[in-house]
């Protein structure tokens, strides 16, 4: 006798909160690799190079971390949790690729960096909250995830 189960149901909540994370996560990398670079003089020594490494750090580690979030949540059963993500993928992803073809000709000054994380932030995190806004006016409904059938 085939079973038939109950469909899973996802909460109209964890569909926004999904399709809000990529936003936050994009938030949090660029806001605290902008930290270090405005701790330090100009003054090109080991100082400044910790702090353009650890600049870049944050963006480095939500780059990996985000792919993980992307992957998870670009075919979301919620179509709108995977547009979102998509979008905020777009942005985070051209302005990484920008550093690394840009920063690569970087010279050893601290100016270089912070200009970089200013255009960098200015254009993420507005963005990223006009998203999040975005979602939070959104109706989000329930959405039922259909039990696949057991072939056993």
């Amino acid at each position: 006798m085939p079973h038939t189960a109950a469909p899973r149901i996802v909460s109209a909540r964890a569909c926004a909160g999904s399709a809000k994370l990529f936003n936050y996560g994009n938030i949090i990398a660029v806001t605290v690799a902008g930290v270090p670079l405005f701790l330090v003089t100009g003054d090109v020594g080991m100082a400044t190079i910790i702090a353009a490494i650890m600049g870049i750090v944050p963006l480095v580690l939500w780059f990996g971390g985000s792919m993980l979030v992307y992957a998870l949540n670009r075919h979301h059963p919620e179509p709108r949790v995977g547009h979102y993500t998509q979008q905020a993928a777009y942005r985070y992803y051209a302005l990484m690729g920008s550093l690394i073809v840009i920063g690569t000709f970087f010279p050893p000054e601290i100016l270089y960096y912070r200009l970089y994380w200013l255009v960098a932030a200015a254009i993420l995190i507005p963005w990223s909250i006009r998203d999040i806004i975005r979602i939070n006016r959104e109706q989000w409904h329930d959405v039922a995830i259909p039990e696949e059938p057991d072939h056993g």
